[in-house]
């Protein structure tokens, strides 16, 4: 991007944000009201992604930094921040956080550098966390509960908190689901979603272990199970039969049909994760 290119989008955002010229809904928002459209906006990104549409894909990164430019320009209104400082800030901590690059000119490994990167930002927690700081700081609580635990776990891991091995995480897996029965069968509800959520964070941490992120993972399964099921509903249509008719035995048939379909025309996509 140069910069007549960001300058132009930047003058576009003040305009739009003008209370006299602008537009009436840009004017009115605010940093909360925001936030849900650029969480949707990542997802746009990450739905581009996941379906390889890369024709797409330009257009969906511009939505998400067209948000970036939407808060600086509230910031800057504000007097708390502007595009520049934002800027400014990305840049300094990613020379700070690739020291072998910027400065020591090293060759290291990819491993190598995950191990510095994640020492260099506990160091910045607890300079800004102060004493008493935890490994856990800074998760942000309104992640996706499947990435916050993620997120969690591999921090209390590099501090020693973890498995020596998936063995141990498979032996959690079926211990959580033991008790997730005997919640079941003594009928409380809320023991019920209390190991239930053990059950799910148990998962988690094998997905972990075996190198997936269950977050993509399980919208890959999601997709999957769409996918299928539209299968199975246009297979009915066609034969002029309605779904909620059917046996439990004769859906399960359109099921292993609906498998067999996705195999034989190249949908293993779905299988990847590749959606």
């Amino acid at each position: 991007m140069t910069d007549s290119s960001i300058d132009r989008l930047l003058s576009i955002m003040q305009t739009l944000r003008d209370p006299e010229k602008g537009c009436n809904w840009d004017v009115q928002q605010t940093f909360r009201s925001l936030l849900p459209h650029t969480i949707e906006e990542a997802y746009e990104v990450a739905d581009c992604i996941e379906r390889d549409d890369f024709d797409s894909l330009p257009a969906e990164l511009g939505d998400l930094l067209f948000q970036v430019v939407f808060y600086a320009e509230i910031g800057k209104e504000q007097g708390k921040f502007d595009f520049n400082e934002i800027v400014t800030l990305i840049a300094d901590k990613l020379e700070r956080r690739h020291p072998h690059v910027f400065a020591q000119h090293e060759n290291i490994t990819a491993d190598e550098q995950t191990e510095r990167w994640e020492a260099i930002k506990a160091q910045e927690r607890a300079d800004h966390f102060g004493h008493g700081s935890s490994a856990l700081d800074d998760v942000p609580l309104n992640l996706p509960a499947l990435v916050r635990a993620e997120k969690l776990q591999k921090r209390a891991a590099r501090v020693g908190f973890d498995w020596p091995s998936v063995q141990g995480v498979k032996d959690k897996l079926h211990e959580e689901l033991e008790e997730l029965e005997q919640a079941c069968q003594q009928g409380d509800k809320a023991d019920i979603a209390e190991e239930f959520g053990d059950v799910l964070f148990s998962c988690v941490n094998l997905g972990r272990f075996l190198g997936l992120h269950s977050e993509s993972v399980l919208r890959s399964a999601t997709q999957k199970f769409d996918g299928r099921f539209r299968f199975i509903e246009r297979v009915l249509e066609a034969q002029g039969r309605l779904i909620e008719e059917q046996s439990l035995e004769a859906l399960e048939l359109l099921w292993q049909e609906a498998k067999t379909h996705d195999k034989e025309s190249g949908s293993e996509a779905f299988e990847t994760g590749k959606i």
